[in-house]
């Protein structure tokens, strides 16, 4: 157990975090995405897990140690709805209020179209399932910076 940081982050999901740079993409998903697949394709290679949890609380423990990139209009994007590509599901709205609190202010959630979302999926760095079984709980994320402290 280490101080401060979400016991929900296990090593293989810190070590996949702290390993992107800039711009690298993270995606979280729900149980239903097919993420062993989808995973083989992205840099890691590999399918990462946390589990037993809903997507809006490991999106929190991830955006707990995950800058967001400021220089980007998709650093946070959710899968469309089929069929209705505007509408946000219970569980896209729970994760837009948990990047809200993890920036200290509103942050754009854009959309990808299903299909391209899968497209997208592969070229990230890795991806993390959740528990989640809640339809459309699939997210990508660009990992920002972290600025140099004040002094």
């Amino acid at each position: 157990m280490l101080k401060n940081i979400d016991p929900l982050l296990n090593a293989e999901v810190l070590q996949a975090l702290r390993a992107m740079g800039h711009g690298d993409r993270v995606v979280v998903c729900d149980t239903n995405f097919p993420a062993d697949s989808v995973a083989r394709e992205t840099v890691l290679g590999k399918l990462l897990r946390i589990d037993n949890v809903p997507a809006p609380r490991a999106v929190a423990a991830i955006l707990s140690v995950l800058p967001l990139d400021t220089f980007v209009d998709d650093a946070a994007m959710r899968m469309e709805i089929v069929g209705s590509p505007d509408e946000l599901a219970d569980v896209q709205r729970e994760v837009q209020g948990e990047i809200d609190r993890a920036e200290g202010k509103s942050w754009p959630l854009g959309s990808i179209e299903r299909m391209a979302f899968y497209e997208a999926a592969k070229q990230s760095y890795c991806v993390i399932q959740t528990g989640e079984r809640r339809f459309y709980g699939c997210f990508i994320f660009r990992k920002g910076v972290i600025p140099p402290a004040a002094g």
